[in-house]
């Protein structure tokens, strides 16, 4: 490590200023950041920690809409939309390890936009709506490749809205060591339609499969998938999977997902 000022707000307005700073960066639950930090791969001169944001945490359920605030830790997640919105419950509540959902924030994971991270696939996959503290960012806009995001320097990710689906089911495939997804599928059904969204497999981040959703929308089944097949080109190739197989993972985890929402 090296020398850095630590500052830990408590309103939302003294972090913006904060980030006003040279060389400022914000700091959620320190998951992705403090390891890179350690690694010498960054070196904000200063780190404006987000944690003490009351206004910015915390979970609220109204008018089939999910609120999150982006100061909130994936174990509050998992436990407060339990009842509203399993698929998303389930998801936070196997995020890594206990430190990692006690300490690892919702608006910390979206503004990493790591390609594994689980969360961005439950954003998009349900059209969530990523509000900020300059405007509010539709999912399908947000995410703009691995590791970027439409966040613009200084913007914080204060909260996340997500529209309850009818049914929904994310479905990983566990990379052991680190839990975080080789491929994982976020599959939500809505009466507009079906959407699916995939993370861990592409070199470009989170993802739509949109020939799974149109076939979806018509036939909600695993079987509608059947002459369906995503290109190996653009897929992660690496030591845990080349990319044909993490393409072949994409159908097999979705009709997984869809099976999940049937049964």
């Amino acid at each position: 490590m090296y020398e850095f000022e630590f500052v830990k707000p408590t309103t939302l307005a003294d972090a913006i200023a904060a980030l006003g700073a040279e060389e400022a960066q914000a700091l959620g639950g320190g998951q992705t950041l403090i390891p890179t930090m350690k690694q010498r791969l960054a070196a904000p001169a200063v780190l404006v920690s987000l944690t003490g944001i009351e206004e910015m945490k915390g979970v609220s359920i109204g008018d089939g809409i999910i609120t999150i605030g982006g100061a909130t830790p994936h174990a509050v997640v998992a436990e407060a939309v339990a009842g509203a919105y399993p698929a998303l419950a389930a998801l936070a509540g196997n995020i890594g390890d206990p430190a990692v959902r006690n300490r690892g924030t919702i608006g910390g994971s979206l503004a990493n936009n790591d390609p594994s991270a689980c969360y961005p696939a439950a954003a998009l996959a349900s059209g969530a709506t990523v509000v900020t503290s300059n405007r509010e960012i539709a999912a399908d806009d947000y995410f703009q490749g691995m590791f970027t995001t439409a966040l613009e320097d200084g913007e914080i990710v204060t909260a996340v809205r997500f529209p309850v689906p009818e049914v929904a089911s994310y479905r990983k495939f566990e990379q052991p060591a680190s839990r975080f997804a080789l491929v994982g599928v976020f599959v939500a059904k809505y009466p507009e339609g079906v959407r699916v969204a995939v993370t861990g497999a592409s070199e470009e981040g989170v993802f739509r499969w949109t020939e799974a959703e149109a076939a979806l929308s018509v036939e909600f089944s695993p079987d509608a998938l059947e002459g369906l097949n995503v290109s190996p080109e653009g897929m992660i190739g690496d030591l845990h999977g080349t990319a044909e197989y993490r393409a072949h993972l994409v159908k097999v985890m979705t009709k997984r997902a869809v099976a999940a929402c049937i049964g």
